[in-house]
């Protein structure tokens, strides 16, 4: 007797990410590859302050099992404060989801075909691409620039099912898209009626001056947003949102009903205790400091120990910078000696749906103290110095 795959089996593979987050466990190793928040933002003692209120004023309600759309209060909070971003949505239109990464897969499930078309930035996050392969996605890669994708480059995915962006502080590449690009590309994909995915786990992560209002604001209902309380909260708790059309969202709601019933209803209602009362109006500004510094420590180092010709450009927001290596050398195969090295990265090649572009790698700054951020790039540079002596 022998189990027989199904066919979306052969399509799953392991993330390059998870993997390469086991051999950071290694002792002594310094880790700029897992984009993981740093746990110094983690908000302990407003979490057990509002997990003590929780248990004490709706135990039951908050241990039972729970509706599937999500704790509605904060299914609310969620749409009232997506208004003041600039997109209009009701409340009913809110799912609260086990993460945005179920999110991108409820989505493939509900709109992905064997063979169908999606659109993807080149570079874009690879865990949008694990999300999407199984359901036998064929993938189209829409051309960039230093800015972010071409609206002309557009024309090639006219037939996608939808278009998946990350227009904040992409992961990996770090870029914001400005406020003219959205709109261009806004403006394209409306008129080839290309309907838009947009991902934004990041965008509270500004620096110096918060993005341009959310693409989705110019879709209506062509257009699905995804939210995140990893990174303004902590990631443990596995909470994130679905703003989805009216007409898309039981579907989306039955497919979640399916993969899990619904989102832990206790985690639900601690965030909404914690974050009800403005909260992250004081908090994310800490985060966001924090990050700064820790950019410009990265900054800093990779201009003392970088060998001459790698390229990068400097984010304005969020976790990552992005690094291009001469041509001739292969950050996957460098890796190794990196890790000798006492230091790990991500290797690009990953997060481009057609392959190539080995010699890109992308850089973690906010989990390791500027002193081991400085360290670590010492290290990677003489591993690249000899590479290419």
């Amino acid at each position: 007797m022998t189990w027989t795959l199904a066919r979306r089996a052969e399509r799953l593979n392991p993330s390059t990410i998870r993997e390469i987050l086991k051999i950071t466990e290694r002792p002594g190793i310094i880790s700029l590859a897992g984009g993981l928040p740093s746990p110094d933002s983690f908000p302990i003692a407003a979490m057990a302050e509002a997990s003590a209120r929780v248990l004490r004023d709706n135990p039951r309600e908050a241990l039972q099992y729970a509706a599937s759309e999500g704790y509605a209060p904060l299914r609310e909070w969620v749409a009232a404060e997506m208004a003041t971003h600039g997109l209009q949505a009701d409340a009913s239109q809110v799912l609260i989801t086990t993460g945005s990464q179920q999110g991108l897969d409820l989505v493939g499930k509900a709109l992905i075909d064997p063979g169908s078309h999606v659109a993807v930035e080149s570079p874009t996050y690879l865990g949008a691409l694990q999300a999407f392969a199984p359901y036998e996605a064929e993938f189209v890669s829409i051309a960039g620039d230093g800015e972010g994708p071409l609206p002309a480059a557009l024309d090639a995915a006219r037939d996608a099912r939808f278009m998946y962006l990350l227009p904040n502080f992409q992961n990996p590449s770090g870029r914001c898209l400005s406020a003219a690009r959205r709109s261009a590309l806004a403006d394209k994909a409306l008129a080839l009626g290309l309907p838009l995915v947009e991902d934004n786990p990041y965008g509270d992560l500004w620096f110096d001056a918060p993005p341009p209002a959310p693409i989705s604001a110019r879709f209506g209902d062509q257009a699905v947003y995804l939210g995140s309380f990893s990174k303004v909260l902590a990631p443990g708790l596995r909470l994130g949102y679905v703003i989805a059309p009216k007409l898309l969202y039981p579907k989306l709601l039955q497919a979640k009903q399916a993969a899990d019933l619904h989102t832990p209803g206790f985690n639900q209602r601690v965030v909404h205790e914690v974050i009800k009362d403005g909260f992250l109006k004081e908090h994310v500004p800490t985060i966001r400091a924090r990050y700064r510094a820790q950019r410009d420590a990265m900054r800093a180092a990779l201009e003392q120990h970088m060998p001459a010709g790698c390229r990068w450009n400097v984010p304005v927001g969020g976790m990552f910078f992005w690094v291009e290596l001469p041509p001739s050398l292969d950050a996957t195969a460098l890796l190794p000696k990196a890790v000798d090295a006492g230091m790990a990265y991500v290797p690009g090649a990953p997060f481009f749906a057609d392959g190539g572009h080995a010699n890109t790698l992308r850089l973690s700054f906010v989990t390791v103290s500027p002193a081991l951020i400085e360290t670590g790039l010492a290290a990677l540079g003489r591993v690249l110095k000899e590479a290419l002596a």
